[in-house]
C-alpha cells in the first residue's frame, strides 16, 4: 500500500499510464520510489534500473525529447460551451473539463435544445427549425427568428462537435490499447495496491508505448532485461503481487494462472467487447477504401494511420483473448471461431526496401488473404473454425501455433535494454535538438520541403 512518501510517486506512475512517457524516465520513477520506501534492491534489479535511469531526462545534459509526451487528445468544446451560455440564459458557465467531457456537452445541448423547442438530434437546418407559429406553441415566440436561428445553428454545431470529439477519445483508446493493453483503464487503488505490481506495469507499459522505426525489420520488443528484473521481484513475493492488475498488460500462463477464474472471466468479457468494437473499426475503414488484400501494401486514398491503429488493437485484444480462453480452459471455442491476425498496411517505400535486400511479403499476409474478414467472422457471417485457419497456415507453410493463428503467442525472452531513439517520422536522430529542427523543417514527412526546409539546408 502507499504510503504519504510513496503515493505521489504512485500517482505520477499511475498518470503515466495514459502518457506516453519514455521508458528511461519511467525506470528514475521507479527508483525515486523504492528510495522513498527505503527498499534496498537486489543487485540485479537495482543495476538494471540504472543501466535504463542513466539516460532518463534528468539525468542527461539537455533533458529535453523533441517527441510529444502524451497521445494526441480531441480538442474540446469549451469554445462552444462558453458561447451556449451567453446564448441560453439556462445554461451555466462551466469550467474548461467540461469540454472534454462528452456527457456534459450532451446534457447542454438538450437543456439548451429545450429552451427553442428544438429536441436532441434535429440537425436539418431546412426541416428541423420551426417556423413563427410553432415558436409560439413552443412558448419561444418571444425569440426573434435571427436569433432563434444562432442558438439553432448553434447547437447543430455543437452536435457535430460531440460526434468528433466521441469518434477521437474512441481512437484514442485504440491506439493506446493496442500498444499498453489495459493499462490505462486500470484503477488507481488496483494499480497502487503493491508497489512492485505498480513498477512493473509503468515500466511494460511506458515500452509498449514506444513510437515504431521506419525500417525493413523487426520492431524493437517490448520486454527487455529491465522488465525481467521487474518481474523476477513479483515472482520473489507472489502472496503480495497483485497478479489481477499485472494480466492487464503481460498475459502470459505464468501470469494468469494466478488470477482466479472470476477476474479471468472479467478480463475476457472485457476483451471480448473491446474485439467486436475494433471489429466495427476495421469494418468501416474497410468500407471507405477496400485495401490490396494480398499484399496490404498503401494504396492511393487508404486510410493507413487509422488503419494501423485498429489492426494493432485488434492484435492486442485477440492475443489476450486467446491467453484468458487457455487459461479457463476454454480452447474449444477456438473450434467454431478462431478469428485471424489483421496485418498493418506497409508502405510502398517500405515494401520495395524488403525486396531489395532480399525479403518479401510477410508469410502471414498470404494467410490473412484467405481468411474470412474478422468483422464478418465475429457477426456469424463467416465461418472460421481453427481447422480452417490450420489449413490455410498449412497451404502457406506457417506454424499456425509458433506464429500465433490458433494459440497464445509464445512467451517472449527478454531483450538488451536499448535507448529510446529521437524519432522524426519513424527515422531515429541521435540528438533531440536536431529533431526538432528536422520536424519543424518537414525532412522525412513524404511531402513537398517547404521554403524554410529548404533554406535549412
Amino acid at each position: 500500500m502507499s504510503s504519504p512518501a510513496t503515493e505521489p510517486l504512485l500517482r505520477e506512475l499511475h498518470a503515466s499510464l495514459a502518457l506516453r512517457k519514455r521508458p528511461e524516465d519511467i525506470a528514475g520513477l521507479i527508483q525515486d520510489l523504492y528510495a522513498a520506501q527505503g527498499t534496498d534492491l537486489d543487485t540485479a534489479t537495482g543495476t538494471a534500473l540504472a543501466k535504463a535511469a542513466e539516460h532518463s531526462l534528468r539525468n542527461v545534459w539537455h533533458g529535453y525529447t523533441s517527441m510529444r509526451e502524451d497521445f494526441a487528445r480531441p480538442v474540446g468544446a469549451q469554445r462552444q460551451l462558453a458561447r451556449a451560455a451567453v446564448l441560453f440564459a439556462d445554461v451555466p458557465a462551466l469550467p474548461d473539463s467540461a469540454g472534454d467531457d462528452p456527457a456534459r456537452i450532451e446534457a447542454v445541448i438538450r437543456r439548451a435544445g429545450e429552451s427553442i423547442g428544438r429536441a436532441y438530434g434535429q440537425i436539418d437546418f431546412g426541416m428541423d427549425r420551426l417556423d413563427r407559429a410553432e415558436r409560439t406553441a413552443a412558448g419561444v415566440g418571444d425569440i426573434s427568428k435571427r436569433q432563434y436561428n444562432k442558438r439553432f445553428r448553434l447547437l447543430r454545431r455543437m452536435e457535430g462537435k460531440l460526434a468528433r470529439i466521441l469518434h477521437e477519445q474512441r481512437r484514442r483508446e485504440v491506439t493506446m490499447t493496442g500498444k499498453g493493453a489495459l493499462a490505462h483503464a486500470l484503477p488507481y487503488d488496483v494499480f497502487a495496491a503493491d508497489p512492485d505490481t505498480a513498477a512493473f506495469i509503468a515500466y511494460v507499459t511506458a515500452r509498449g508505448y514506444m513510437r515504431s522505426v521506419f525500417t525493413n525489420g523487426k520492431q524493437r520488443q517490448v520486454y527487455d532485461e529491465i522488465a525481467e528484473a521487474l518481474l523476477r521481484r513479483l515472482r520473489a513475493y507472489p502472496e503480495r503481487t497483485c497478479w489481477y492488475a499485472v494480466a492487464h498488460v503481460h498475459p502470459t500462463a505464468e501470469v494468469l494462472a494466478e488470477v482466479s477464474d472470476e477476474n479471468l472471466t472479467r478480463l475476457l468479457v472485457r476483451w471480448n467487447g473491446f474485439l467486436r468494437q475494433v471489429a466495427d473499426q476495421l469494418e468501416d475503414a474497410w468500407n471507405r477504401h477496400p485495401l490490396e488484400r494480398n499484399t496490404m501494401i498503401v494504396r492511393r486514398g487508404d486510410d493507413s494511420s487509422t488503419w494501423n491503429q485498429a489492426a494493432q488493437a485488434w492484435n492486442a485484444a485477440r492475443a489476450h483473448w486467446f491467453a484468458l480462453l487457455t487459461e479457463l480452459g476454454q480452447e474449444k471455442i477456438l473450434d467454431r471461431i478462431c478469428p485471424g491476425k489483421v496485418p498493418r498496411l506497409m508502405a510502398a517505400d517500405v515494401a520495395y526496401w524488403h525486396r531489395m535486400s532480399g525479403g518479401g511479403l510477410h508469410p502471414d499476409t498470404s494467410v490473412w488473404a484467405e481468411l474470412p474478414l474478422p468483422w464478418e467472422v465475429l457477426r456469424g457471417q463467416e465461418q472460421c473454425p481453427r481447422s480452417l485457419v490450420e489449413a490455410v497456415c498449412a497451404r502457406h507453410r506457417v506454424d499456425p501455433v509458433a506464429g500465433a493463428w490458433t494459440a497464445p503467442r509464445p512467451v517472449a525472452e527478454a531483450v538488451a535494454f536499448r535507448r529510446t531513439p529521437e524519432l522524426v517520422h519513424g527515422v531515429p536522430v541521435a540528438d533531440p535538438l536536431m529533431a526538432g529542427a528536422l520536424r519543424s523543417a518537414g525532412i522525412f514527412s513524404g511531402k513537398g520541403k517547404n521554403a524554410a526546409a529548404k533554406e535549412w539546408l
